[in-house]
Order: C-alpha cells, then structure tokens, then sequence
C-alpha cells in the first residue's frame, strides 16, 4: 500500500509572501498535516502566466514517485495540463490526469453521464443569434438558465442567469448579452442552456438576495464517498439528507478519481445532480469538518495507491 508520507496535497501560496499558505487554505493544510499529508506550495499567479518553472520553484523533486492532490483555485484545462506536467518533472503525480480533470469541470464532456439525473441541457460554442435561438427553441416555453461550460452569473440572477420563458427570444438575447459581458475574459469555452427546476427552498442569500435551495456537496475519492457537505452555510436544512443510492451508482461511470457532485432537491421531492466538479478546485463550505474530510480522504485515497504502484 502506498505510505502516507508519499503522499503531497498541493495549495496556493499567498501572494504576498511565496513561503506562507493562501489564508483560505491555512485551516485545511492544519488538517491535511494532522492527517499524514506533506505538503508544497506553487505560486498560482505564475502558474496561470504560464510560468510553470517560477510556479513551481518551491516543490522539491521527490526520490521515488509520490502522489499528489491539488487543493487551490479553479484551472483552465491547459493550466491544468501545465501543472500536472510540471509535477510529474518533479515525480509527483496527481490524482486526475488532464483529461479527467476538463471530464467533470466542462459540463457538456460529462452530460452523457448525469444526464438520467440532471436538468435538460443543451450547449454551443458559437456565440451568434442563430445557435442561440436554435438552442433555446428546443425548451419550448420553460424557464431556463444560462451559464457557461463551468460558471453562471447566478448572483446577477435576473440580469444574467435566468430566463422566465425560453421562448421569448427578446428576453433571451438581452440575459444572454448581459451574461457574455459580465463573463468577459473568463468566458469558459461557449454558452450552455438549462432547463430550470424548481428547488425546495432554504433561505436568501444574506448578501445578493439569491433564493438558496437545498443544495449538497458530495466528495467522492476513487468512487466512494468521502463526504456530504451542506452546500450553503446559511439556512436551515433540518432533517433533509440526500437520497445517495443513484448517485453512487452514477459516480462508478464518472471518469475522474476525485471529484464533487453537487445534488439538490427538487420541490415534489426528487432528487437531482446539478453538476459535477474536479474535487481539486471545489471549494468546502465554512461548515466543513476539514479534519474529517482529510482523515476521510486518505482512507479513500491510499485505495488509488494500490493501483498506482
């Protein structure tokens, strides 16, 4: 079995100082340590110019293989892709490759997958009238959504995100127009159009106002469950707990070793997957037990070791 110790969870440094953690990370690098984890710091900044050498100046090259897990910011697939090189110079491997890593963090590539237990999606990379209408057409007269391959503007809910009635092609074009610029740059890959679900409601959001819906965060390392998170830390969830069977069923087929699902309930009660995420860049909600997840991630994760050696 692969020994802990060979093992290295890879954070952020902060930007002030390349010798101290992120702050965000400070209390999971407590606990990954408590756990048994080493751990390194790259700088995310020059990770993302793509000065991967810079980046990873303070990341010794280990004698014999280790593996490693990435706990930072969200990648682009080919920053990413830098990263995971990167480390394998220094003989760390991390635990997706680049190709399981873009499987959960671009919707359309793991649709196929969650599509039995998600909202109707359709996607385009063109980002012209005609795709456009083509693709809202197809929803009939339903509420829908708007987001890119990775991110909504779901804090500019009525501006940017949602669209009462796909058929109104005025509506669509000035929310789809609104979305694109307050994207900008960080546009990922195209446009993607849900079908909006009514959720079981939570509470608003103390800051934007957003209606919250009863929303969870499932971790799975190696297919197996680590943890279930509340997804919001505001708003009472009383007794509600997901029904996990189906989707423990559907993460057997999802292609990545470490990844989120995040799940809610719809208002007659059913459950429902609203997206998948590389488990590297998903964030832990403030109500997190980060020694648990930690101590949990081993367990699950020293699995991968014996396929690895």
């Amino acid at each position: 079995l692969i020994e802990p110790k060979h093992m290295r969870i890879i954070y952020c440094d902060s930007v002030f100082d390349n010798k101290i953690i992120e702050s965000d990370y400070e209390e999971e690098k407590n606990s990954a340590i408590k756990a048994g984890f080493d751990f390194s710091l790259i700088s995310f900044e020059e990770l993302t110019n793509g000065n991967i050498a810079t980046a990873l100046r303070f990341v010794k090259e280990t004698e014999s293989k280790e593996f490693g897990i990435y706990r930072g910011w969200m990648l682009t697939p080919t920053q990413y892709q830098n990263l995971y090189d990167g480390l394998l110079k220094k003989n760390i491997e991390l635990i997706n490759s680049p190709t399981e890593y873009k499987h959960c963090h671009y919707l359309p590539n793991s649709y196929d997958k969650i599509e039995s237990k998600t909202p109707k999606s359709n996607w385009t990379k063109e980002l012209n009238d005609d795709s456009i209408f083509k693709l809202t057409g197809e929803f009939g007269d339903s509420s829908i959504i708007v987001k890119d391959f990775v991110k909504s503007e779901k804090h500019n809910w009525d501006e940017a995100c949602f669209i009462p009635n796909a058929s109104n092609s005025d509506k669509v074009k000035s929310i789809v127009d609104k979305f694109i610029e307050l994207r900008g740059d960080s546009l990922n890959e195209g446009l993607v159009f849900r079908k909006f679900e009514e959720l079981e409601y939570l509470t608003e959001h103390s800051k934007s106002g957003m209606p919250l819906t009863k929303e969870f965060r499932i971790f799975f390392a190696n297919n197996k469950i680590v943890k279930v998170f509340d997804y919001w830390d505001e708003g009472e969830y009383g007794e509600t707990k997901p029904e996990l069977d189906d989707f423990i069923d559907i993460a057997k087929n999802i292609d990545s070793k470490f990844f989120t699902m995040d799940v809610a309930q719809k208002k007659n009660g059913d459950w429902i997957i609203m997206e998948l995420g590389d488990g590297q860049v998903a964030g832990l909600p403030d109500n997190a037990d980060r020694n648990e997840f930690y101590n949990k991630l081993k367990e699950n994760a020293l699995q991968q070791g014996v396929k690895m050696h």
